[in-house]
């Protein structure tokens, strides 16, 4: 067997392998090893960064499942968050609810409101089904706002750190381990999931919806599902946002932070799970780099105030470089530097190889 085959499939049967050979085992067990001992090696900075990228890879991945594969646009995923986080200080401020009753009541609600703004999809396409779901961030920033108003939290909704087994997550070591765990089993789900009936009817209708009717996939079961599904997933984020960040304020879930998660899957790569890790590393890890780079080349105070404004230009300089020159993101180059070590020295051209 040749070097070069045991990267590129032949077979629909080499398509169903997650890991293809020896030398994918030894990558993996060295990721495994390393995510296990890096939270004891690294610096408190880094663990929260770390933290942070854990955190919206869960959203991330959920809207990367809705656009990415299914193919239906949503700009109301900082609502869902917001309503994961609202539904989680509630119900802890209300009734004094414990981590395992907030955990599912937040999936429970963003699973309800991805159905109920998930209806227009059945009618409405593109930009308009897109004005649709971004109604759902207003509205539900709108409620939360009023019970932070009406219960006098003028500085936000604060909540205890959530308790497991009688162990208090609380230090960010816990958080980390915790978050983990998250994101693996949800890479997992979503593997299996798009190898499923329902993901492959999910990418039909992504492909050519009507094309997907008539071949008999049902778009309105499909369409809903891919929502619900979605939804629920980024309500379960938010409610870890709520417990990590330890208070829930209708600031912090702007329309901005839509757009940051649309920025991770079109930066990373749509249609790529591991295209989705890189994104969501890239838009974290974003501002932190510009604050380091000022630091290091001294740019004037003047200059620095206006931080917040320049970190909001740059990023949409990334998002535009990457539509019009990279549009298979960050794993497209990813893809082309592994298969050209693959053939290195030969090329491989689209009439043959030379």
């Amino acid at each position: 067997m040749s070097f070069t085959s045991l990267h590129f499939k032949k077979s629909y049967k080499e398509e169903l392998f997650f890991i293809e050979n020896r030398t994918q085992w030894l990558l993996l067990g060295v990721l495994i090893l390393g995510l296990i001992f890096f939270p004891f090696f690294s610096t408190p900075f880094l663990l929260d960064l770390a933290n942070q990228v854990f955190l919206a890879l869960i959203g991330a991945i959920a809207l990367m499942m809705l656009t990415g594969y299914a193919g239906q646009i949503s700009l109301g995923h900082a609502g869902l968050i917001a309503a994961g986080a609202f539904t989680t200080a509630i119900l802890f401020k209300e009734i004094r609810a414990p981590f395992w009753i907030t955990l599912p009541a937040s999936g429970l609600v963003g699973g309800i409101l991805g159905f109920i703004f998930g209806l227009p999809s059945l009618r409405l396409k593109g930009l308009y089904l897109a004005l649709s779901t971004l109604s759902l961030h207003f509205i539900v920033n709108y409620i939360g706002a009023e019970y932070e108003t009406q219960r006098g939290f003028a500085t936000g909704v604060v909540i205890e750190p959530p308790v497991l087994f009688s162990i208090i997550i609380e230090d960010p070591r816990a958080w980390y381990f915790l978050l983990l765990f998250f994101d693996v089993i949800l890479i997992i789900f979503l593997i299996n999931l798009l190898r499923s009936r329902t993901g492959r009817a999910w990418m039909a209708v992504r492909d050519r919806d009507i094309a997907a009717e008539a071949l008999g996939i049902k778009l309105s079961s499909y369409k809903l599902s891919a929502f619900v599904t979605s939804s629920t997933i980024t309500s379960i984020g938010g409610c870890l946002f709520a417990y990590y960040r330890g208070f829930v304020s209708a600031e912090a879930y702007s329309l901005f932070l839509t757009i940051e998660y649309i920025a991770m899957i079109i930066i990373g790569g749509i249609g790529s799970i591991l295209g989705t890790i890189f994104g969501t590393i890239f838009v974290v890890l974003l501002p932190y780099v510009i604050e380091i780079m000022t630091k290091i080349f001294h740019f004037s105070p003047r200059i620095t105030t206006f931080m917040f404004s320049i970190n909001h230009i740059i990023f949409g300089l990334i998002m535009i470089i990457f539509l019009v020159f990279e549009p298979q993101g960050l794993v497209g180059i990813w893809s082309r530097i592994k298969n050209y070590f693959i053939l290195w020295p030969f090329k491989y051209k689209i009439s043959g190889i030379e």
